[in-house]
């Protein structure tokens, strides 16, 4: 839980930050955060899906907490101010410009994401491998959803 709140503190003030900042820098904070969720989704795929062999439940368990601090502290949407469907930020925004018109969609999304983010911790904390394998696929299917609906594919 102390690991969750200093994960919600820092998200929050590069929020801050980064919504005082110009466009580049909103777009690098967005792609820092999804960065960050992306690392903790792979050390999870690694061990729970792809080489159970693996499976650590301390990491897992670190990893879920990781995602579900960063899922709950209402952080990521505040990442997509205007004008951030253009520009550079470490690379070109993949942000579809129809995201600013798809608001409903997009709060429906973020809260099965929510959802199975927090489902993933209660899981992980469990540590049984076979839950963990199927709820990280609801997980990630919560994931696609999101960038099928508002993230230009590469």
């Amino acid at each position: 839980m102390k690991s969750q709140l200093a994960i919600a503190l820092a998200l929050s003030a590069v929020t801050t930050a980064a919504l005082a900042g110009p466009i580049e820098e909103q777009i690098r904070f967005r792609q820092s955060a999804y960065s960050f969720l992306g690392w903790n989704t792979a050390k999870i795929k690694a061990q729970a899906v792809d080489h159970p062999e693996t499976f650590n439940k301390d990491q897992v368990i670190a990893a879920a907490n990781a995602i579900a601090a960063a899922a709950n502290s209402g952080i990521l949407e505040q990442l997509y101010g205007p004008g951030t469907d253009q520009g550079t930020g470490w690379k070109p925004t993949r942000l579809k410009p129809e995201y600013f018109q798809k608001q409903a969609e997009v709060k429906e999304l973020e809260a099965t994401f929510i959802k199975e983010a927090n489902e993933l911790q209660k899981v992980a904390d469990d540590g049984d491998v076979a839950d963990i394998k199927a709820q990280f696929g609801k997980l990630g299917a919560s994931c696609k959803s999101c960038h099928d609906l508002i993230r230009v594919r590469e």
